[in-house]
């Protein structure tokens, strides 16, 4: 029985992870070593609480006991010693990612399911460097987490079934909609929407069409709630490029290699959302969608 849960990673996907798990009634500890990410994932979380409640999808009585639900704690080793279930929920760099899966591997009680909410870093890599690579399972959640209803849930060469039937079970206990795919480089989500956003980027640097009408094609006539490009912006365009490169590294397959544009925007810090500009101009406050100079008519 899985009770206690152990968030390591307080940023976008962390806070969403926890708050979700939390509100389902689970006792949750998230955990990062900067303790002013903690302050800014608890404000996050309340703040969307808070816009729950103006819904009238949840009470007030609900946001407490939410809240009452998280532990925000900076020691790792501390965090997870009694969990049953531990996701990681860091960036999404291999690097960090192994490091971390050490300090989890070793401080994790035995039977702790270990998980990782990578969108595109293989599980089994991941796995080999554990003691437990049988209880080693990806869990790619959706941003934003709380209102998205998919996880997808990879398995490594090794992830024992009943490891995946408890996460699958798990994860309907958090609302959400569990499909499970095999451990191949992108999984599904992202080897089907990268190579699309790439595709799109491709489209405007070789000046097929404009921002603006790219987005419209596919909103307008695919019935996408949101255009590649502008999608692009909200994943991080620094994110696109790294998942782009382990497609690319992963098959060979030229059909992968990022578009030049890409490369580019990301050298320059143009990373989209989350410094205020990308393909478009984000101002605070704003819900205007304004391209940015650099590709207006």
């Amino acid at each position: 029985m899985i009770k206690n849960i152990s968030v390591i990673g307080a940023g976008t996907m962390g806070n969403g992870i926890a708050h979700v798990f939390a509100q389902s009634g689970f006792t949750v500890n998230l955990i990062d070593v900067n303790p002013t990410q903690l302050q800014r994932a608890l404000a996050t979380i309340e703040k969307n609480l808070d816009r729950q409640i103006a819904k009238a999808a949840i009470t007030e009585a609900d946001k407490k006991t939410t809240i009452a639900n998280i532990t925000m704690l900076s020691d790792i080793h501390e965090g997870i010693k009694a969990a049953d279930l531990v996701i990681e929920a860091a960036s999404e760099n291999i690097e960090l990612k192994i490091d971390i899966f050490k300090h989890m591997d070793m401080a994790a009680p035995a039977g702790c399911i270990l998980a990782t909410n990578t969108s595109s870093i293989s599980i089994t890599k991941i796995a080999s460097i554990t003691k437990r690579p049988g209880y080693v399972i990806g869990m790619h959640f959706m941003n934003p987490v709380p209102v998205m209803k998919l996880v997808e849930i990879i398995n490594g060469y090794e992830t024992k079934k009943e490891i995946t039937e408890t996460i699958i079970e798990l994860s309907r206990q958090l609302g959400k909609i569990p499909c499970v795919v095999n451990d191949y480089p992108g999984f599904i989500a992202n080897r089907i929407l990268m190579p699309m956003i790439n595709e799109a980027i491709y489209s405007l640097y070789e000046g097929v069409a404009d921002v603006e009408a790219i987005d419209t094609v596919m909103k307008l006539g695919m019935a996408h709630p949101m255009g590649p490009l502008q999608l692009a912006d909200f994943i991080g365009l620094d994110v696109c490029l790294s998942i782009l490169h382990v497609l690319h590294d992963g098959f060979g397959n030229p059909k992968y290699a990022p578009c030049p544009l890409l490369v580019n925007m990301v050298t320059a810090g143009k990373l989209g959302v989350k410094i205020g500009e990308g393909f478009y101009v984000y101002t605070p406050g704003s819900k205007d969608l304004v391209v940015s100079e650099r590709f207006k008519k």
